[in-house]
């Protein structure tokens, strides 16, 4: 862990941000399973969930869940579509004093939510998740997406001078104030899943990381388009690199 800090008070509600579009096949077992969980667990929560253009059943899902699940809060994002403006809609609506931000495809478990609730109430401002270190793991990864993960990952452990192997997966978690301290977000896409970590890193606030585990989806199609992704990541990557090394301090958190 990073730039240690003296304990925090305790949190009161988790907000968990899930964008989704067109995942008619798993949103309604994605919320399900996580509310469950966290009932079990007694984790005061909020569900949001961004519907982000769907053009599916996604919606009306959503609003058939809500009528029997009252911690589910589901939005539309009206405006330009993207990832990254999904997350950023759902980030602009939640009333948690901290958030975790998952995919609504159910590759990201449950368990591991709660887990990042407790580590958050240990006083730290951020805790983020690896499926590359010991007790983290995957199952049915795509190969060539494993690849470029790997490689993009090493370059920004590289660039930034960071233990972190880890920091293009969506799977995070963040005290309130992180996130209005890394404002404004301009990522609109998947690299807003870079922008985030990395500005909370170099903006000084404090972090941990914990093994995580991934399962591959079991329906609906991956949104993440590599080809067209590279150039995005990079801009976000160097855009946050100056930041580190040209701002003079500006935005670091006081």
């Amino acid at each position: 862990m990073n730039n240690k800090q003296a304990p925090l008070k305790q949190l009161e509600l988790l907000s968990i941000v899930l964008p989704a579009r067109d995942e008619e096949g798993c949103i309604c077992s994605t919320v399900q399973h996580l509310n469950l969980e966290l009932r079990l667990q007694g984790v005061p929560h909020e569900i949001i969930v961004v519907d982000d253009g769907s053009t599916d059943k996604t919606w009306e899902l959503l609003q058939e869940l809500a009528a029997g699940i009252p911690e589910l809060k589901p939005f539309q994002n009206n405006g330009l579509h993207g990832f990254g403006r999904a997350i950023i809609h759902g980030l602009d609506n939640m009333s948690g004093d901290a958030v975790v931000i998952m995919m609504a495809d159910e590759s990201d478990d449950c368990r591991d939510v709660v887990r990042y609730w407790e580590e958050l109430n240990k006083g730290v401002d951020c805790v983020f998740g690896s499926r590359f270190i010991k007790g983290g793991g995957t199952i049915d990864y795509p190969y060539v997406k494993m690849f470029f993960n790997r490689l993009a990952n090493s370059f920004l452990q590289l660039l930034f001078g960071i233990k972190l192997n880890d920091t293009t997966n969506a799977f995070k978690a963040y005290r309130r104030q992180v996130i209005d301290g890394c404002r404004p977000f301009i990522a609109p896409h998947f690299n807003l899943t870079v922008e985030l970590p990395l500005k909370a890193i170099v903006r000084g606030f404090s972090w941990t990381i914990i093994p995580i585990t991934w399962r591959n989806r079991r329906s609906g199609v991956a949104k993440l388009k590599i080809k067209e992704m590279g150039s995005r990541y990079l801009f976000i990557c160097l855009y946050v690199w100056l930041e580190k090394y040209f701002s003079c301090g500006d935005y670091k958190k006081k």
